[in-house]
């Protein structure tokens, strides 16, 4: 993943299992841990991108669907991801 403009330096502290597999991680990639922090940082923003797309996703069918079982369906999904399981 490629940095794009100008770089922003920030202070991170990590609990020290996190930083040590961080280490590792880096280590095994042949990079700086640096690096692995922003590439994590930058996958993490993408997955809740995604997860965010999914969900006004679900709701817009929702709002389209005229099946009952399907808006059912559709109810106990968007239910469980905004509340949990």
């Amino acid at each position: 993943m490629a940095t794009l403009g100008k770089a922003v330096r920030k202070s991170v502290a990590l609990p020290l299992r996190t930083a040590k597999r961080v280490s590792a991680l880096a280590k095994s990639q042949h990079t700086s841990a640096n690096r692995v922090l922003v590439d994590l940082i930058e996958a993490g923003l993408q997955s809740r991108e995604a997860e965010k797309q999914h969900y006004l996703g679900m709701v817009e069918k929702l709002a389209t669907t005229t099946d009952p079982s399907a808006r059912e369906q559709l109810k106990r999904e968007l239910a469980e991801l905004t509340f949990g399981a």
